[in-house]
């Protein structure tokens, strides 16, 4: 019985996951066919355009590296049952993190300096995200916005530095210092910027998930995201599973943004992490939380926006098509988790 009900929810989930695309890709076609004055070559641009040649493929694949750190850090959060509301934040404060340790250290080995820098993002994610975690562990306040707040006050903070003390006056574009030679990633699919994080964020997803599903904490982690009350009476702290995911969430996305300093930019731009958040919302919900899930997640985003910028580029259509397809599947998806979730209460009820 309980296989079968298994089997019903996952054929129940898929489907209505396959619906949800459907719907949202058809949404862009009717789109291009209202708008552009070329439809057919708008639409192949969009769905073809991606793969039509190694720099926008590689382009795309280097677009879900930090979608995947997102979406990671997401799932982490919704499975223990604590809503991280400032992915954003957290992103753009591991960038910063990245590019202050590696100014520091100019003549540092690439390698040792850029772990260094990557595990101050993991830190300052973490510290930030944590913090909400603290907040709600010690006077029940919402993390929601709480981490919401705390991430729209640290996106000023970083602003101040790329456009005051780190600010290149050789640059014409609001950043910061360029970082040492040393730092940048190696490309592994020339002439796109797709480097070696894209390694990271595959190994990170398989941690991950192992750590979710086969170890003690990960376990208390879900438990107390099934229960409180239950995982209190069978002996866990349930009060440290209200920081600890938050932590381990905001590290994922400091690590996210730090990724993408070291490995796309090379500097710390103004707003690089802009939609970072909420995108990484909507990877996780698609993934239905699942680690391993969030890397097909991923690269449907980023096939979203490369196919947007291939219509831009080959039609006569603008890149916000893209952001109006990501609309429309964020509020199916959410939709879809908030119709299961009502379905679990009546179930249980």
């Amino acid at each position: 019985m309980k296989e079968k009900r298994s089997f019903g929810d996952f054929l129940s989930s898929f489907t209505g996951l396959a619906i949800t695309l459907l719907l949202s890709f058809g949404l862009v076609v009717v789109l291009m066919l209202i708008l552009s004055k070329t439809p057919g070559k708008t639409i192949y641009a969009f769905f073809i355009g991606p793969f039509t040649n190694a720099y926008y493929l590689g382009n795309m694949l280097n677009v879900a590296v930090p979608l995947v750190f997102t979406g990671l850090g997401m799932a982490v959060a919704f499975k223990s049952s604590v809503f991280n509301l400032g992915g954003e934040g957290q992103t753009y404060a591991g960038g910063l993190a990245t590019t202050i340790v590696c100014l520091a250290l100019p003549a540092t080995n690439g390698i040792l300096g850029g772990l260094l820098a990557l595990i101050a993002a993991m830190v300052c994610g973490g510290a930030i995200a944590g913090l909400s975690g603290y907040f709600k562990m010690k006077w029940n306040a919402d993390e929601m916005i709480s981490s919401f707040l705390l991430s729209s006050a640290v996106i000023l903070i970083v602003n101040y530095f790329i456009t005051g003390p780190l600010d290149d006056p050789n640059n014409n574009m609001l950043a910061s210092l360029p970082l040492g030679g040393q730092y940048g990633l190696l490309q592994i699919f020339r002439p796109s910027k797709l480097n070696v994080s894209a390694l990271f964020a595959i190994a990170m997803a398989v941690i991950v998930f192992f750590f979710m599903n086969r170890s003690h904490i990960g376990y208390e982690m879900r438990m107390c995201g099934l229960n409180r009350e239950f995982s209190r009476y069978g002996g866990i702290n349930v009060r440290l599973y209200l920081v600890l995911p938050m932590i381990l969430s905001g590290a994922l996305h400091g690590i996210g943004g730090g990724l993408m300093v070291l490995g796309t930019y090379h500097v710390l731009y103004e707003g690089f992490s802009f939609g970072m958040g909420w995108n990484g919302i909507a990877v996780a919900l698609i993934a239905k939380n699942n680690p391993l899930g969030v890397l097909p997640a991923a690269l449907l985003f980023a096939y979203l926006d490369a196919g947007a910028k291939a219509a831009m580029l080959n039609g006569d259509v603008t890149f916000e098509i893209a952001s109006i397809a990501q609309s429309f599947i964020f509020y199916f998806v959410t939709a879809q988790a908030l119709y299961g979730i009502a379905r679990k209460r009546r179930r249980a009820a």
